[in-house]
């Protein structure tokens, strides 16, 4: 039996006025493409050819411009017809939040034309991140499709495996299923739904529990993501049968699981000590221990946000801080060519920050470069890939990581590949949303700032227009 693999993993904040193209992108064929996907051991051991089509990867950020959308599709598109009279059986990583200029989510448009090559039978199976928008149409052109349980995404490489189990499982007793879903009226970001926290702690018990049924194969909660104004916009649930007999069972497990989320819908909350700007960096300046990580949640780059805001960068400065603090990243392209043409040790003044709004408005510093070095994959993608540069600038007690790209540090190994010693701070300020486990593991006090941007978190506040109404919280 042979099974064709791709994968096109796009988050894309619609907010932010820039494009997304295949620079941006980690793409990979034949042998590599196999490798990053991380499933080639689960077909190995049972038999299965793996015929690659694409690997295509970016970190979370903007629309994407229609021509490279094209060419990642067409990859995996005529790869299907060169093989369709050999495959038995499809297995996609689709992020679920991609959008395309002139097209919409390009998730749902490579679904639906793979389907229409394949044709209503072959198994198609599918992973993905919970923070993807699904529709009706979208999830019954799957055979199966799962998401990640928790966020942040500890569990993403152990999902990717599970759902090729389930695929070759399939092949080898081949049943008559699709996956069946249920909207709910009901929209979240993630800081509101992370899974270390209540409600979504007991919502995954309660989705395990259901999993260990005979009759159900799997079972997954879409939170669904906000970064981009569309009708497919807001929470969904899927259950994957486990015979073509289950699912009118399935489809009264739907309704006890859209039930049981939507009864705890005043329940979700932000997760951790949430506070606004002025006030986190205040309880950070009274702390007597080290490090103290501050999330500026309204450019969380793990959400597609640009990362250029200086705010929170101002605000230090104002209240004259007198302790060690490292701003990691400020994502500023112009600034950073000016000082990759220096050394380290030269001395600057330079001003700091985009200038597209309040938000980003530049800060002009004395500064002098301290390191250079690279901006790596976090464990969502490739860790080994470098997805862009890094140059470190001083004023003696202020740090600020100046790259050419918005990529978030979350992860040890990426401090290290940007050459920043991250036990020197008292202070670490990171363009996150919710805190990301190995920063979590090293704060001895986590805050998220509440900050304005492109990223903003009260739900209430995002100027939507195309989404199904009513829609709680927006709606009571």
């Amino acid at each position: 039996m042979k099974v064709l693999i791709a994968q096109f993993k796009t988050e894309s904040n619609a907010f932010v006025p820039l494009k997304n193209d295949i620079s941006r992108y980690d793409i990979a064929f034949d042998d590599e493409c196999i490798r990053k996907c991380m499933v080639g051991d689960i077909f190995a051991k049972e038999g299965i050819e793996i015929i690659p089509a694409i690997y295509a990867d970016t970190g979370p950020s903007y629309v994407l411009k229609e021509n490279t959308f094209n060419y990642i599709e067409s990859v995996i598109l005529n790869s299907i017809k060169e093989h369709i009279n050999e495959i038995d059986g499809i297995y996609l990583f689709l992020h679920g939040a991609s959008y395309v200029e002139n097209i919409g989510s390009g998730d749902h448009h490579i679904l639906k034309e793979v389907r229409k090559i394949v044709g209503p039978y072959l198994p198609i199976a599918v992973v993905c991140d919970p923070h993807g928008n699904l529709t009706k149409e979208y999830v019954e052109n799957c055979t199966i499709i799962r998401s990640f349980r928790e966020s942040p995404h500890t569990d993403s490489t152990a999902t990717k495996k599970l759902v090729a189990k389930m695929l070759c499982d399939l092949l080898k007793n081949r049943q008559n299923i699709h996956a069946l879903y249920r909207k709910l009226p009901l929209i979240l970001g993630g800081e509101q739904s992370v899974s270390t926290d209540e409600p979504v702690l007991s919502i995954n018990k309660y989705m395990d529990e259901m999993e260990k049924d005979p009759r159900v194969r799997s079972v997954s909660w879409h939170v669904g993501y906000l970064r981009h104004d569309c009708p497919e916009a807001g929470c969904g649930i899927v259950i994957i049968p486990q015979t073509h007999e289950d699912i009118e069972y399935c489809k009264q497990k739907l309704d006890e699981l859209a039930s049981y989320i939507w009864d705890k819908r005043h329940e979700f909350h932000y997760t951790g000590l949430t506070l606004t700007p002025k006030e986190a960096l205040q309880q950070a300046l009274n702390f007597n221990d080290k490090p103290v990580f501050i999330t500026d949640s309204g450019d969380n780059t793990g959400s597609g946000a640009p990362g250029w805001n200086t705010y929170l960068l101002h605000l230090t400065l104002a209240m004259n801080s007198k302790k060690k603090c490292l701003f990691a990243n400020i994502n500023d392209p112009k600034a950073f060519d000016i000082l990759n043409k220096l050394n380290i040790g030269d001395k600057i003044n330079i001003d700091i920050g985009k200038n597209y709004d309040e938000m980003s408005k530049p800060v002009n510093l004395d500064v002098k470069i301290k390191n250079k070095g690279v901006i790596l994959g976090c464990s969502l993608h490739d860790t080994s890939k470098v997805f862009g540069n890094s140059i470190l600038i001083t004023t003696g007690l202020i740090d600020i990581n100046i790259t050419n790209i918005n990529y978030g540090m979350v992860e040890a190994h990426q401090f290290i590949g940007a050459n920043i010693d991250w036990d020197e701070y008292d202070i670490i300020f990171v363009k996150q949303g919710y805190i990301f486990p190995e920063c979590k593991a090293k704060g001895k006090l986590s805050i998220m700032a509440l900050t304005d941007g492109f990223t903003v978190q009260d739900t209430k506040a995002i100027p939507f227009k195309l989404i199904n109404r009513p829609m709680y919280p927006i709606d009571e």
